[in-house]
């Protein structure tokens, strides 16, 4: 089997991001903001898997776009919970990381494929 980083650390930040999720709804009561970074932050992995299926090109690039829009706007609840209280600094700062981390990942893939058209 091909190792893929990409896939392993969106996979990875999946399941951080459910504990997360899990602790929040355990500890805060909290279902609203707590349900879109559940949303956002588990299609990163999603979306890089089906680019690994893609049938072409394009739909590589789509798929991988997708994934770094779903990148950026986990990090913006990540802020949001951060900066209400339902995160702790430290679970913040690791999240944010590796979030970031895959953001600038799937952006250099998407600057590859768009400029090779």
């Amino acid at each position: 089997m091909v190792e893929n980083p990409l896939k392993d650390k969106s996979y990875q930040l999946a399941l951080a991001i459910v504990c997360v999720y899990k602790d929040i709804l355990a500890n805060h009561k909290e279902f609203v903001l707590s349900k879109q970074l559940l949303r956002c932050g588990t299609s990163i992995g999603a979306n890089v898997a089906e680019a690994n299926g893609a049938i072409s090109t394009a739909d590589f690039s789509a798929k991988i776009s997708i994934a770094y829009k779903e990148s950026l706007e986990t990090k913006y609840w990540l802020k949001l919970l951060k900066d209400s209280d339902y995160i702790s600094i430290k679970v913040f700062d690791d999240l944010f990381s590796k979030t970031d981390e895959t953001s600038k990942i799937l952006f250099s893939i998407l600057k590859k494929t768009r400029l090779n058209k």
